[in-house]
């Protein structure tokens, strides 16, 4: 099976098949680098074959940060990812380090989809930025990781003023317990932007729904990343 490479383009985050998501990043330090390594990662897997049919799509976004790629893939079980990285991983890792030395790797989690929001009525547009929203918890608690979601569905459905920028939104749980991360849509930067910006402590209004997610007990760090989509591998 061929490797497929398109430029911009989103995966579908709730395929039924897809029941691990791995996400991690890398730290490159400047827009040069940056997509020197998205040229160097479509190079590395285009000319080999597709790895494995328990990939299902891995996607490469660039930070707009000017420094970060996040590296989104789905994949079948946890078993195809384990699989991957004993087998095909290092050979395609030597080719990119080759042709952009220095990467930092700054963290990798594997995590499994929750819960997502519902597409807005009419016709919904296609994303320009993708909103990663990571938080930490004090420790493993899967029980705590779902009930944060679900406090933030409730801030949502009672929120009297959300922006009209967010998409949707698709809500993982890492399959260690400690995190949770929010894979969210938005029509553009500016817009995500305005929220932020907006009376409150990040996006959403000041509500007590909001205010209980804002100082939720247990959860220790976390942050907000805006990404671009910059290449999705399929296999063909």
């Amino acid at each position: 099976m061929t490797t497929q490479a398109a430029l911009d383009a989103l995966p579908d985050l709730t395929r039924s098949d897809a029941r691990t998501v791995v996400s991690s990043t890398w730290g490159l330090e400047t827009p040069e680098r940056q997509r020197a390594a998205v040229d160097a990662i479509a190079e590395a897997w285009r000319s080999r074959p597709w790895p494995s049919e328990g990939l299902l799509s891995y996607t490469v976004y660039a930070g707009n940060d000017g420094d970060t790629l996040l590296h989104y893939s789905q994949w079948t079980n946890p078993a195809a990812f384990a699989a991957f990285t004993r087998i095909h991983r290092d050979d395609r890792v030597a080719d990119i380090d080759a042709a952009v030395p220095g990467i930092k790797r700054l963290g990798l989690g594997q995590y499994e989809l929750y819960r997502s929001t519902t597409p807005r009525p009419g016709d919904t547009p296609v994303p320009e930025v993708v909103v990663i929203v990571d938080v930490e918890f004090e420790g493993p608690d899967p029980e705590r990781q779902r009930a944060w979601v679900d406090a933030v569905f409730e801030a949502m459905a009672g929120d009297p003023h959300p922006h009209p920028g967010g998409i949707a939104g698709h809500f993982h749980v890492s399959t260690d317990g400690t995190r949770v991360l929010n894979y969210a849509e938005w029509e553009s930067e500016q817009a995500h932007i305005e929220a932020l910006a907006a009376p409150g402590d990040g996006i959403g209004s000041a509500t007590p729904q909001w205010h209980r997610v804002q100082n939720y007990p247990g959860v220790t760090g976390g942050g907000v990343n805006r990404y671009t989509p910059a290449l999705r591998l399929i296999p063909g």
